[in-house]
């Protein structure tokens, strides 16, 4: 995704809908933290450098409605995952698009990927398209597929299935189970 036609849009149940162009996301206030990352596969990595926005910024912005109560990520490529609205607003859930110092690579997300450190990583969604607000909670593609919904690494809320079932589910996503 070139920076070029890169946009973000926050919009669903709120007062102030709005969407950023790269230009807009650079104008705004930028903070930098250190963070751990813990994938669903059981790796973490230490100490990992981003830059960013505070989503919590751009909620603010958007001045959510009473009745909201969770968000869909949306990616550009189509992928989706689901969060609760206050787990958006911590001061380290950022729309990344800084690691180690540089600019974010495509392979990680690149131009820009939200980013949610209290949660695994596959709620950190790559290359982030869209914040929707919403007035209930609505599974992301991992969620619909066996993932657990809330993902919290402290509490090791990886699945909802059993392993083997797990399996079947990522092979049917991959196009390696005839089924």
């Amino acid at each position: 995704m070139p920076v070029a036609t890169w946009s973000l849009s926050v919009h669903g149940r709120c007062a102030a809908p709005f969407a950023l162009r790269w230009e807009d996301l650079l104008a705004l206030p930028q903070t930098e933290l250190t963070t751990d990352l813990h994938c669903v596969t059981r790796w973490s990595k230490f100490g990992t450098r981003w830059g960013g926005v505070r989503v919590r910024d751009l909620l603010e912005r958007a001045r959510p409605l009473e009745d909201a109560t969770h968000v869909l990520v949306h990616a550009h490529g189509g992928y989706t995952t689901n969060l609760p609205l206050a787990a958006l607003t911590g001061d380290d859930v950022l729309i990344a698009h800084v690691y180690d110092g540089r600019p974010l690579e495509r392979e990680h997300g690149g131009p820009a990927r939200l980013l949610v450190p209290r949660r695994y990583l596959w709620k950190s969604a790559k290359w982030v398209s869209a914040l929707e607000l919403l007035d209930h909670d609505e599974p992301g593609l991992w969620e619909r597929n066996g993932y657990h919904n809330e993902g919290d690494p402290w509490r090791e809320e990886r699945t909802t299935m059993d392993a083997w079932s797990l399996r079947q589910v990522r092979r049917r996503l991959r196009g390696r189970d005839p089924a």
